[in-house]
């Protein structure tokens, strides 16, 4: 049986699945064939921030704003053939967002980088995220290679699983300039985001199917990146009565010193080498309307999970890594057409970048509803819980996000 289009459009969007995904135009042309689909939503997003540092008097800020969600604008061109017992597929994406980051309607108020050295921070244009350029092929006797951009594997499953994908989820503030807030991003699991690789997947075997890939790597600390990033998933599906998933990642990336850098602060600066890593596991079920999501991560020096992204933050500089760790749990039942579902996560850093001793927590909630209008259009509305405290300042942050808006997939 086929997936629903919105099944099969969030698929192809956020993980360039099968070729046979959705699309709205289809050509083909002698044994090629060219797919093209996409994606567009927008939300109106209100955020009401309360902070207190070291036991001071409480801040508080109150914004609204018109924003894309945790899924940006997305335009997808998918062309597939078959040559020599080979499947072949390529894909190219673009990404682009409804916001800028001007204040003057119609004409640009700043340029270049903005606050905290963020390239396109200041911007006055809406960005475009090239986030799908690859090709693969294979078949079904011995799998799959593929070279190019595309979707990291740690990681991957998880957030392909949150239900705030559709929706905004917390972190609304990213909107702007990086198209998308974070959804649950931070707050139970790190992004995988969207990766230079070089991947080999494995046929499916009764539902088992693992990938390995060798990775852009990512200088976290040291100067020098000898060998590239590792990733690799093992994943079981299993169908029935009560369908679902389970599965387990890895990631590493291997960094150094050259010789005579400081980075170890000592001697003569001879050599020195620092490994990142993490690890996760996941499950995933369903039965009749009802659905749950269990998982958890750890890392060390992969990056401040309480940001989210991978390699930010993972030292601090001189090879003493942050140690992070985070779970996720959510619930949905679906009743007719709309799914009603809550989410919890957790993300917590320690040392490395943040200092010997010191911790950062976060941790939010989502109550969300999800109404497919039609088989285009899903309706959504969420409610945000952020809670962030951290000893680096003695501080405590409170974000409350209430979102509205739609979604469409073509």
């Amino acid at each position: 049986m086929k997936k629903s289009l919105l099944a099969q459009s969030v698929a192809l969007a956020c993980l360039a699945a099968a070729a046979g995904g959705a699309q709205a135009v289809s050509f083909t042309q002698n044994d090629v064939t060219l797919d093209i689909n996409g994606t567009i939503n927008g939300f109106y997003v209100n955020r009401e921030s309360k902070t207190t540092v070291a036991g001071g008097p409480e801040t508080k800020t109150q914004n609204s704003a018109l924003t894309n969600g945790l899924l940006p604008g997305w335009i997808n061109f998918v062309v597939t053939t078959k040559a020599a017992d080979q499947d072949i597929k390529a894909h190219f994406s673009f990404a682009p967002g409804i916001n800028d980051s001007s204040s003057v309607v119609g004409l640009p108020s700043t340029v270049g980088t903005g606050a905290g050295a963020v390239p396109g921070a200041s911007s006055p244009y809406s960005q475009i995220d090239v986030r799908n350029v690859y090709f693969q092929f294979g078949n079904n006797d011995w799998g799959t290679l593929k070279f190019g951009r595309d979707i990291g594997l740690f990681g991957q499953n998880i957030i392909l699983s949150d239900m705030t994908l559709l929706g905004v989820g917390g972190t609304s503030n990213a909107g702007i300039p990086f198209n998308t807030t974070f959804g649950m991003i931070g707050h139970g699991y790190m992004y995988t985001g969207f990766q230079a690789q070089i991947t080999y997947t494995t046929p499916n075997f009764d539902g088992l199917q693992a990938s390995a890939g060798i990775f852009q790597p990512s200088s976290f600390a040291g100067d020098q990146t000898k060998t590239p990033g590792f990733q690799a998933k093992v994943d079981y599906d299993w169908k029935g009565m009560a369908p679902g998933k389970v599965w387990g990642g890895l990631i590493t990336q291997s960094t150094s010193c050259s010789k005579g850098s400081t980075c170890d602060g000592t001697g003569t600066n001879p050599d020195k080498s620092f490994t990142a890593s993490g690890y996760e596991i996941g499950a995933k079920a369903s039965m009749n309307n009802f659905g749950a999501v269990a998982y958890a991560f750890t890392g060390k020096g992969l990056g401040l999970s309480t940001v989210g992204a991978q390699f930010f933050g993972g030292s601090d500089g001189l090879g003493n890594k942050t140690d992070s760790k985070g779970y996720f749990l959510q619930g949905t039942y679906q009743y007719n057409k709309t799914k009603f579902g809550i989410n919890f996560g957790q993300n917590k850093d320690n040392d490395g970048i943040l200092g010997a001793g010191n911790e950062r927590k976060n941790k939010a909630y989502t109550l969300g509803v999800y109404h497919s209008l039609n088989k285009f259009v899903t309706l959504v509305g969420e409610l945000n819980q952020e809670k962030i405290t951290s000893t680096v300042d003695d501080s405590e942050t409170k974000n409350r996000t209430l979102s509205a808006g739609a979604i469409l997939f073509f």
